[in-house]
């Protein structure tokens, strides 16, 4: 059966949590066909090179320069996003007839659904934090279960139970009327038990600009003052390999997965924007990280301040955020472990769309 996959286009959070859905689509014998862009495209490749690949615009939403302006900012994007989710409904309309498409996963992509194909929307984000109040908070989940009714499945990576790394963004107390399903957290890395620590400090840069670039520039101001030895990962797959490694300080702009994967693990703190897909990441590998949500995300400034209070990560605010400070309030910070469990869910959720069709 011919599945396709489509990742939204805010980052590349997204993309990398795609990717071992697609290992275990391509372990159960689908085709597998990847609808994306821009970086989010460029990484997938490098991951998937013998799959097959067409273009599909994302929604090419702009964050604000200041937190403050970042809900004024998406709700002027409102009228641009709903003409991408029409754009991309048609898109697949068109797509399925003439490739025969039988169904199609969407992370987070609200057009990409029909009565003609089984359809799966994954997102971990049932109740949206707006940062407005509880009453718009409740319009939006209004909303949101709306468009989401129009899938016939919705795959949320977390689990069903209190151990939730999403709390209550993904464990609202109303769900929707729909086939849904937890299939644990997601990652595409695995602990190495015998990794030797080399590196004090990894910087994973992520996000949409501009506010990629605004944090790059303070990290990398930071650095020349660094005592530590760190790792900088700008977070660009599209950008030509230009390594830099100038006395404690190493600057790459892009990783396999592979070797990222050996890069965490042979490192002591992980310093990061608190994106779900990163956090799931890090805590697969148990490593310690600093979380710095985007300025005026609310969805990450919810999940740092949760995982705060769990001792399960070290949290500040981008504004007043000093490098070598953080790094040693890190290493006295009592952090907790999250007990991820060791499940098949996301196996048995692939199993379930064959009997769909």
């Amino acid at each position: 059966m011919k599945v396709l996959i489509a990742p939204l286009d805010w980052g590349l959070g997204h993309a990398t949590r795609c990717i071992s859905i697609i290992n275990e689509l391509l372990e159960a014998d689908f085709e597998v066909i990847i609808a994306s862009e821009g970086m989010q495209k460029q990484l997938l490749m490098q991951e998937f090179p013998a799959l097959r690949f067409v273009e599909l615009e994302g929604y090419g939403v702009k964050y604000a320069p200041k937190g403050w302006l970042f809900p004024l900012k998406i709700i002027v994007q409102i009228p641009k996003i709903l003409i991408k989710i029409n754009r991309e409904s048609k898109w697949l309309l068109r797509f399925s007839e003439a490739e025969n498409i039988n169904i199609v996963i969407s992370d987070n992509r609200f057009g990409l659904h029909s009565k003609r194909m089984f359809s799966v929307f994954i997102t971990h984000q049932l109740y949206i934090e707006s940062g407005m109040g509880n009453f718009f908070n409740y319009v939006l989940q209004k909303i949101n279960y709306r468009s989401i009714k129009k899938f016939n499945a919705c795959w949320v990576p977390d689990y069903k139970n209190e151990n939730t790394l999403a709390g209550k963004l993904s464990h609202p107390k109303k769900i929707p009327s729909i086939g849904l399903r937890y299939i644990g957290t997601l990652s595409r890395f695995r602990k190495n038990e015998q990794a030797v620590i080399k590196n004090d400090l990894l910087i994973l840069l992520s996000g949409p600009e501009p506010q990629r670039t605004i944090f790059e520039k303070k990290i990398i101001e930071d650095l020349k003052t660094f005592t530590g030895n760190a790792v900088l990962l700008r977070g660009l797959p599209d950008e030509k390999e230009n390594d830099l490694h100038t006395g404690n300080v190493k600057i790459c702009n892009h990783l396999s997965s592979e070797k990222l994967n050996e890069l965490i693990c042979e490192t002591d703190f992980i310093l990061s924007r608190s994106g779900y897909t990163t956090i799931m990441e890090m805590v697969s590998l148990e490593k310690k990280m600093i979380l710095i949500p985007t300025p005026g995300q609310t969805e990450q400034e919810y999940l740092a301040a949760f995982l705060m209070q769990k001792n399960i990560a070290l949290v500040f605010d981008q504004k007043n955020f000093s490098l070598q400070d953080a790094f040693t309030s890190a290493k006295k910070f009592p952090y907790k472990k999250f007990s991820s469990e060791k499940n098949n869910l996301l196996k048995e959720a692939i199993t379930s769309l064959k009997k769909s069709n």
